[in-house]
């Protein structure tokens, strides 16, 4: 860029990094001049977005360091919440930063937005609101699109992702898993497990359990594997970091909810599924349960499984025998 354009600050999570997508693609249709500022693990998930401009920076920049590069190229900016990319723009002295008006972030501002959603929205509505306030339409169809990736997914083939990057809390049972993945391997469904690299190791452990009738691989870095899972039509994981870049890549996915909320957090589009099993200490959104774990040890098989068959009969390429 060249004196112009409003850069944007790149949340940190993937789920969030995914749900900002519409409002990006809006920002980027309207004619706007927009760039994202975001750490190196995350080039390769904002090179998806036609025609917004990539500021990364490695792990471990400085504010000083980065405000050297963005300073001068850019007349507006656009932070969420308080932290690096708020410092750098204020450091980098672009005229015009913006923001929502929270207490902590609000002395690094220079222009407040005022817009609020209910708690109840899904969490993309948050930023959607923020281009509202900027008298920027985003109710476009085609920004909720998946990424245009040019990789068509291969028929029957299926990705299983145990592991949450979110918690153990928000993992399945292993033995639950193992009757899913015989199902379809029953159904000649070409099954791939996907690791995380969790402490309890569920997608190895399954792996080693399934033997040779199943692909495995790491999937990390997560940027890295969106081709990966573009392949497969249907991807079955755990509520973490997967199923979002799995959306975005063009997958459908059935994600099993446990402390989460399906209704703020689900993945983006239509054709998706969500499982869960609503207990009365849900959604308390902690990484490891304090209680029993019943949201997840009260999730049945059958309660999986008439999604995925449900999922096959309209948006996936699958051919499921009965079970």
């Amino acid at each position: 860029m060249n004196g112009g354009g409003m850069l944007v600050a790149a949340p940190e999570r993937w789920d969030e990094a995914c749900f900002v997508v519409p409002a990006l693609r809006a920002m980027i249709g309207s004619g706007l001049g927009t760039g994202i500022l975001c750490p190196e693990a995350q080039r390769e998930f904002w090179e998806t977005l036609e025609g917004l401009h990539i500021v990364d920076f490695p792990l471990k920049s400085n504010v000083r360091g980065i405000a050297g590069r963005v300073a001068g190229n850019w007349q507006a900016s656009l932070a969420w919440e308080a932290g690096l990319a708020a410092d750098v723009f204020k450091a980098a002295a672009i005229p015009r930063r913006l923001g929502p008006s929270g207490r902590k972030l609000l002395k690094r501002l220079t222009h407040p937005l005022s817009f609020s959603v209910s708690p109840l929205d899904h969490r993309v509505r948050y930023y959607l609101a923020a281009l509202g306030e900027l008298g920027i339409v985003a109710e476009s169809a085609g920004f909720f699109a998946p990424a245009a990736l040019g990789v068509e997914p291969v028929a029957g083939a299926v990705l299983l992702c145990p592991d949450s990057d979110f918690g153990a809390s928000y993992e399945w049972p292993l033995e639950r898993w193992l009757e899913i993945a015989k199902r379809l391997v029953g159904s000649h469904s070409k099954v791939t497990l996907a690791s995380l690299g969790g402490p309890r190791g569920l997608s190895e452990q399954l792996a080693e359990k399934l033997g040779e009738g199943v692909e495995f691989f790491q999937a990390l870095p997560l940027a890295g594997v969106l081709p990966v899972l573009a392949v497969h039509g249907l991807v079955i994981a755990a509520d973490g970091s997967l199923p979002h870049l799995a959306a975005h890549a063009g997958s459908t996915c059935v994600t099993l909810f446990g402390p989460n909320d399906p209704v703020w957090k689900r993945p983006l589009g239509r054709r998706h599924a969500v499982v869960r099993r609503h207990v009365e200490c849900a959604p308390c959104l902690l990484p490891k349960c304090p209680l029993d774990r019943r949201c997840q040890n009260e999730l049945e098989v059958e309660d999986v499984w008439k999604a995925v068959t449900r999922i096959s009969e309209t948006s996936s390429p699958l051919n499921l025998a009965p079970a």
